[in-house]
């Protein structure tokens, strides 16, 4: 999850404006290189961070309680720095909804926009009972339990804190999701359909994973989740797989073994299947290129896209991808507004 990132602040442009949209705004801090010389600051330009959320900072809020803490730590004083930098922060807006990006430019002025809003759209796997109770993506469960605190016993966070969890998946983000329900009580289990030489957790997760305790069913697909008359799951129906000859991803493709159907009991199951952009701004903004995929085209030196004055960078373009990705997205958005602004 990442992305966001601002406008040439480093060049005092004058009477210029730009609008930043984004859910992750630690990075701006980044793009100016730790601090403004004393003689510019933001002279001559306004920068406004937009945020979905009441709080402006998705990282820590989408990885495992124990790690979170940790980074917010690290990261707040960063967000302390970027509001003394002169960035406002304006939050509990949604770009498509509240406001569009035709809007911003067309009626409120702002001379560009840069977008960088993640790939924050959980996956799921179409598969009959998905919409049982009791059935969350890895996003919403890591969010009602570090954001909400749905951990604490003094927060009335509603979360399905579960007997029995099965995770779907076998990324960083299904490693965090299953750790974060063993710590709420529950015995679980990871399901994933390849071996795991194929999981594309790091190792380290994967090892911690099971110094915990979390139960690995690799090898498994699930066909169909099983819900009670109430609604609520109650099982999950998984078939064994064997690999067979390498897919497009260079991984061997699994296959189902026939006849190997049975049912794990459980009340909860969580899809980390990954995540994809929200089409929500590009289906609101006139002129704005998607590809297949649903995200962004943008020049990668410059973060343009295909409507004039909108910028963007990060997962929004790429599809889920690295802290690291979305910081240099910003730079190169950074350059191309600043080169825009100044031949306006």
């Amino acid at each position: 999850m990442v992305g966001s990132l601002l406008s040439a602040a480093h060049w005092p442009i004058v009477g210029q404006i730009c609008w930043v949209l984004g859910k992750v705004m630690n990075f701006i801090y980044t793009m100016l290189d730790g601090a403004l010389p004393s003689d510019t600051g933001l002279v001559g330009i306004s920068i406004i961070l937009y945020t979905i959320l009441v709080y402006t900072l998705m990282l820590p809020m989408t990885i495992n309680q124990q790690r979170s803490s940790k980074m917010q730590a690290v990261v707040q004083p960063e967000i302390d720095n970027v509001r003394k930098l002169g960035v406002k922060i304006e939050t509990n807006v949604i770009i498509g909804k509240t406001v569009t990006i035709d809007e911003l430019m067309d009626e409120e002025g702002f001379s560009a926009v840069f977008i960088g809003s993640g790939a924050g759209l959980p996956k799921f796997m179409g598969i009959p009972g998905e919409n049982a109770n009791g059935v969350f993506s890895a996003n919403e469960y890591l969010t009602r339990s570090n954001l909400m605190k749905a951990f604490r016993d003094d927060y009335d966070t509603p979360i399905a804190a579960g007997k029995k969890v099965v995770v779907v998946g076998g990324g960083n983000v299904a490693m965090d999701a299953a750790r974060t329900a063993l710590r709420l009580g529950a015995e679980v289990h990871v399901v994933y359909r390849r071996s795991e030489a194929e999981l594309p957790a790091r190792v380290e997760e994967v090892h911690h994973a099971k110094e915990e305790g979390i139960i690995f069913d690799l090898l498994t697909n699930p066909t169909e989740i099983l819900a009670d008359e109430k609604g609520w799951v109650k099982g999950m129906n998984v078939v064994k797989m064997e690999l067979g000859e390498p897919d497009a991803s260079g991984r061997r493709r699994p296959v189902e073994v026939e006849g190997s159907d049975y049912t794990i009991d459980c009340d909860t199951v969580i899809m980390s299947l990954g995540t994809s952009p929200n089409p929500l701004i590009s289906n609101t903004t006139d002129g704005l290129d998607v590809n297949k995929h649903k995200c962004i085209v943008a020049d990668e030196a410059n973060g343009q896209t295909s409507r004039e004055g909108v910028f963007a960078g990060g997962d929004a373009v790429t599809g889920a991808a690295t802290v690291i990705l979305a910081m240099e997205a910003g730079k190169a958005g950074a350059r191309g507004i600043h080169e825009y602004l100044s031949n306006k």
